[in-house]
Parts: structure tokens; sequence; C-alpha cells
């Protein structure tokens, strides 16, 4: 059934003022709030309240008289009622000072979820690039001592990938380069995930070279070519978070702290949220498919080096400001993208 325009004016009230004020709203608050704009009598904004509630868009605590958006309602809100504002220029400028001047890319993620924890007061998390879909460009072995060499997997988004390996036996550079040459000839152009998966055969002819290393490297293939969790998870905005007025109750507080120290789902929902995403995605609520998240709402969106990705994402309570989330998150992974592949910044 679709809302006509008082319907959809009135549910739109109720979103916006209850986003604002966190306290269940009543006819009679809209009515003096907005009479300006609406010009109807608080009788009136009560019926149509009547008629949104047996839809399902809101409902009513039962304590109160005043009514509270229902995910359905979130829903349609985002869908056909919100206006987005723009990221301000204030916010622009300390999110690009901040990220400006560093120069390492972990360094950049964590600054990342502090700037938009401090600005949105919701919990940001911010996850590492995804080297399993980067593309293999070389591979460089370089002695350190008798007994180790250090691997150096470079991407071609120009990530590069260092792991220190103990050979046991002293190998000289001339044969580690030879190996080295044998190496990128049967792996360029593959990604991280497809060497991973594929290096036995494709190493096959060379496993019984003299010094063993080849053999080293099919023991060893997990770590150098991705372990199944090589994400790591930068989060910020945490003491903001649980000042919001939902967390009051201890049961809720209990379940948000939880949920921040649960790095690993977090991961996995980002990843999920990833799944054929384009733009910024936003689930409300029970839309989301875990237990732990139905009181939540997610906002995320990908920022991209190469052929690598990443995921910027604000977690909240479901009385959330998506009209400010939505650009905010979006800017930042725009920001994110820029900086790390040296382009413009947005």
């Amino acid at each position: 059934m679709e809302l006509n325009e008082r319907e959809r004016t009135v549910l739109h009230y109720v979103v916006h003022d209850f986003i604002e004020t966190a306290t269940p709203v009543g006819s009679r608050f809209i009515s003096k709030r907005h009479e300006d704009v609406l010009g109807l009598s608080s009788a009136t904004i009560r019926n149509i309240m009547s008629d949104l509630e047996y839809l399902g868009y809101i409902d009513h605590p039962h304590t109160s008289a005043g009514r509270i958006p229902t995910d359905r309602g979130y829903r349609f809100y985002l869908d056909s009622l919100m206006r987005v504002e723009a990221v301000t220029p204030d916010e622009q400028q300390t999110i690009r000072e901040g990220l400006d001047a560093i120069q390492d890319m972990e360094e950049m993620l964590r600054e990342s979820s502090r700037l938009i924890g401090k600005i949105s007061r919701q919990l940001c998390v911010v996850t590492s690039p995804h080297l399993s879909s980067g593309v293999f460009e070389k591979l460089e072995l370089v002695p350190i001592t008798s007994s180790r060499i250090l691997v150096v997997i470079s991407i071609k988004s120009g990530l590069v990938r260092t792991i220190m390996m103990e050979v046991g036996i002293d190998i000289n550079r001339g044969r580690l380069n030879e190996l080295a040459r044998r190496m990128n000839e049967k792996l360029s152009g593959l990604t991280l995930q497809e060497i991973r998966d594929t290096f036995v055969e494709r190493m096959r002819d060379a496993q019984d070279e003299p010094t063993g290393l080849i053999r080293l490297f099919i023991d060893s293939v997990d770590k150098l070519f991705l372990p199944p969790r090589t994400e790591k998870l930068h989060i910020g905005g945490t003491e903001k978070l649980i000042e919001q007025p939902e967390f009051t109750n201890p049961k809720e507080f209990r379940g948000v702290v939880e949920l921040i120290n649960n790095e690993e789902f977090i991961i996995h929902v980002l990843q999920k949220h990833e799944e054929g995403a384009t733009g910024t995605q936003v689930t409300v609520g029970t839309e989301n498919q875990d237990e732990k998240l139905k009181s939540y709402s997610l906002v995320t969106s990908m920022y991209n080096v190469g052929d690598i990705s990443g995921s910027v994402g604000v977690i909240g309570p479901t009385r959330m400001q998506y009209n400010k989330m939505i650009p905010l998150v979006d800017y930042v992974a725009r920001t994110i993208s820029a900086m790390l592949s040296n382009a413009k910044v947005p």
C-alpha cells in the first residue's frame, strides 16, 4: 500500500524527531514543533499516526503514548524520505588534515576510525585491505643471516607483504635470485588466493631443487600467501557510542560491550556486507542476519587500492542520523582510496 503525502510527511517527522530526541514522539509534539510546515491539528496527526502504526511503520512503547519508528519505518525513510546532508567543509578539512601526513597504511586506517568515531559519535570500524584478491607482481628473497631470509611479495596495487623465514642452511644470493626468478615466472598475474590454492601444483617440477627451499615454501604456503584471516580491524568511537541513551539499560550496555570486543564477528559482518556491494550499504535492525545485530544499524562503504579493497563502517543504534552517517562513511572511504592510490582527494 502506497503512503499518501500526509502519511509520508508525518512518518518523516516521527523518524526525524525520534532520532533527534531519543524520546517517543507524540502527535501534539509534532503539531507544535512543525506547525509552520504541516499546518495540521494534533487530532489529525494522531489519526495519521494510528494508520501508520496499523501499516507497521511506527510502534509505541507500552509505557508511552508517543510513537517510535519500526525497522520498516526506518527503511521507508531511508529509501523515500531522507534528505542527505553533505559532509561539512570543516569535517572534510578535519578528515583530510588528519590523514594527509600519514604514510603508513595501517596508521591511516586506524586514524580514519578514530576521526569517524569522533564525528559520528557511533562505533566506527575500518578493515585492512583483503590482500587475497591482490594480484601478485613479484617475489624477492633477501638473505638476512646465514639461516634466515626475508620474503618480499609485491602486489600490483603497490602494497608489499614481508615475511621472515628460517631456512636452516646458508643459501647464497645467486641461488636465492634463481629461485625467485622461477617462482615469478609461474606465479605472475595470479591473485594471492589463486597462488595459495594452486602453489603445490604449479611448483611440482621444482620440488626436488637441492636447497629444499621450494619444499619449505610449500609447507608454509598459508603463511606466505595469506593465512585464512589477515584482516586487521581498527575501531574508533567506543566511548561515544556507549554514551548513547540506548545503552543506559544494563542489558543493552553488556550487549554493545560484547559486540565491541568481538573483532572476528565484526570482520565477518563487514565481509558479508561487501558481497556484491556497490556504493554505500545500510542495514537496519532486523535486516541484519545475525541476532547480535538486531538492535543496530550498519552503514558501510568500500575503499579500493588497485585490485584490493577494505571496508569503512559505522555501527550504532537504529536511531541513527542516517542522513549524516551515509555521506560521512562514503566520503572517508573515497578519501582513503585517493590517498592510498596517490590520487586527488575528493
